[in-house]
């Protein structure tokens, strides 16, 4: 399994906010729901999409099955007049013992391969399953939207050449491409929300 990403652009949406996410608890395999604010956040974000004109109108909608993501990809497939797709391993992280438990200094040493939690996965294990349920996705009929989360993007964001622990706000489409010009940092252009 290669965790080079195909040089495919495409389209990556984290899931709207949950009560954990504003709690600031790690949420990993636990399905929290989206909040009221979350489900605001994805109806933005499809409002967005459909009227995006960066790229072409997406073709393809590609999700996490966990409900926050799933959810959001759902209200964002039905203004694009798209079924979702889902792919278990675009599923966030499983962090173990620090799922339901605050963010916590760990986690930087998580991302730099120095400890994983006990039950946890490691994040190069994460980056390798991402990579490849994102190349999966971008093979589809494109432009592709992605629907995930945030540690999984993190690890995206290693592969890409992208600075790795960088938080992704809730619901912020992101129009993400290859190196351009010999470079090889990826590029993340975030779609603007005005209503």
């Amino acid at each position: 399994m290669s965790d080079i990403p195909n040089p495919i652009p495409f389209w990556f949406l984290r899931h709207g906010e949950t009560d954990w996410n504003a709690q600031g608890l790690s949420q990993g395999n636990v399905d929290i729901p989206l909040n009221s604010v979350g489900l605001a956040q994805a109806e933005r974000a499809a409002r967005a999409l459909k009227t995006q004109t960066l790229t072409a109108p997406i073709a393809t909608v590609v999700a996490s099955p966990l409900g926050r993501a799933k959810v959001t990809a759902e209200i964002a497939a039905a203004a694009l007049g798209l079924p979702v797709e889902l792919d278990e391993d675009l599923r966030e992280v499983s962090f173990g013992v620090e799922e339901g438990q605050p963010m916590g200094g760990w986690y930087d040493e998580w991302i730099e391969g120095k400890f994983t939690p006990e039950g946890a996965e490691t994040f190069a294990g994460l980056r390798a399953r991402a990579v490849a349920a994102i190349n999966r996705a971008t093979a589809k009929k494109g432009p592709v939207l992605i629907v995930a989360h945030g540690a999984l993007w993190r690890s995206f964001r290693q592969a890409a050449n992208l600075p790795a622990n960088v938080r992704t706000p809730n619901a912020l489409p992101l129009w993400t491409t290859p190196p351009q010009g010999g470079g090889s940092a990826w590029s993340l252009t975030p779609l603007d929300l005005h209503d």
